[in-house]
């Protein structure tokens, strides 16, 4: 270090040759251009992280994404998961510059949804696999298929790029990135920039709707301590635990899965805590750098009960308050991204159900198929048909779809998170 100081120092004074400019010169514009694409990247992190909260944030989120993209919109779609195949769309935005385009959206799902060629392809291809859109049509579907020619010339997303990301559940994301604004296609720097966003914008969406699973969604820091059907642990800049809810302190007073020490948190199973200890660290980088969010999933000592799926999500631009305190990230836990919180007992009440008819119930609405209940319970399949068609002739339902929007209604989860 000291020889290099001195012959930084001993060229002071000396005029510098015409290639040394020139170099010197390179090398700031390089150098200014990867500190403000940084600099873009963590700005649409922070609107991302700030969207998942508050769905009034989104148009901001999706209009920087369009502006560091440089495309004219982007569509993100959301369905599937459901019992017996249900493939329902569960949200659906078109934004183009910050606006949310609803006419858009009614046309395609009115009039293109059921008979456009690539949705299929796109639901069964790879996790996270970006496709141009023309790798999804044949040939003769790109001439003839109303859904390319007409409805994805209307949006300007004849040249765009369509991904689908994974979902636990079965479910699946698609994020739609529409036509680049100059019409030149895409060069690599852009599709770069797609990747490195992409599971960003499956974390906050995945995040979204976990809160809004349990009518969490919009809430305060202050008022997500009051959410009952979700863990809430607020964690401040050095990952301590400054507030938890009543459902997290019974999961971290338990200690089976998750427990605190110390005033931070710790997986039980040590597998588990080297991820967790992960998520953390990346959410809550050192020296004021933008955090990044992430997912993970937990087993649980009892099988018969569903697996936790734990959320690590950075804050970035809320208030702190007196009961919060300055929180930097929160760590949300739910008992699956699909199941309902709902005490069997309170349901077969509140339905007219024996124990096995809201065991059966509930485990429908768990995403569990009739094969994978009877497995689980002993039961003949036969029989766990039976007690499905008795729940439906008590409440006058046709389909499990119908039980499943029954049982989510009665632990106070909204079908959409749209």
């Amino acid at each position: 270090m000291r020889a290099t100081a001195s012959g930084f120092l001993g060229n002071q004074g000396k005029h510098a040759s015409g290639s040394d400019k020139g170099r010197a010169h390179r090398t700031c514009t390089v150098d200014c251009a990867v500190m403000s694409e940084r600099a873009d990247f963590e700005r649409v992190l922070a609107s991302l992280h700030d969207a998942a909260l508050d769905p009034s944030l989104w148009a901001g989120a999706f209009a920087l994404i369009d502006e560091i993209l440089r495309v004219h919109s982007t569509a993100t779609v959301f369905g599937g998961g459901g019992p017996a195949g249900d493939i329902g769309i569960q949200l659906a935005w078109f934004y183009a510059r910050g606006q949310r385009r609803r006419d858009l959206e009614r046309e395609y799902f009115q009039d293109y949804y059921h008979r456009d060629e690539r949705v299929p392809r796109l639901r069964r291809a790879p996790d996270r696999h970006v496709f141009h859109v023309t790798e999804l049509f044949t040939e003769e579907e790109l001439k003839a298929s109303p859904a390319y020619n007409e409805s994805m010339a209307r949006c300007q997303a004849q040249d765009g790029l369509n991904v689908r990301m994974d979902w636990p559940g079965g479910a699946s994301l698609a994020w739609l990135i529409n036509d680049p604004v100059d019409g030149k296609g895409w060069s690599s720097g852009q599709l770069d920039r797609v990747r490195r966003l992409l599971p960003h914008v499956g974390q906050a969406v995945r995040v979204q709707h976990t809160l809004a699973s349990a009518g969490a969604l919009g809430e305060t820091l202050t008022g997500l301590l009051d959410a009952t059907g979700l863990g809430i642990v607020q964690l401040d800049a050095r990952g301590r635990i400054v507030a938890a809810n009543d459902r997290a302190r019974d999961l971290l007073g338990s200690g089976d899965t998750l427990f605190d020490k110390g005033g931070f948190l710790f997986a039980t199973v040590k597998a588990g805590d080297k991820t967790l200890q992960a998520l953390l660290t990346r959410a809550l980088p050192p020296f004021g750098a933008q955090g990044a969010g992430g997912s993970m999933v937990l087993g649980r000592p009892q099988k018969t009960l569903p697996p936790l799926v734990l959320h690590v999500h950075p804050v970035d631009r809320h208030p702190s308050d007196a009961r919060t305190g300055p929180v930097a990230a929160l760590a949300v836990i739910a008992d699956t991204e699909q199941g309902a919180r709902v005490d069997a007992s309170a349901m077969a009440a509140a339905l007219n159900l024996t124990g096995m008819e809201s065991r059966v119930a509930m485990l429908l609405a768990q995403g569990k198929t009739v094969r994978e209940i009877a497995e689980a319970t002993g039961r003949k399949e036969s029989t766990i048909r039976h007690h499905v068609k008795k729940t439906f002739a008590k409440h006058g339902l046709n389909r499990q779809a119908d039980l499943v929007r029954l049982v989510l209604a009665l632990a106070g989860t909204p079908k959409s998170a749209g």
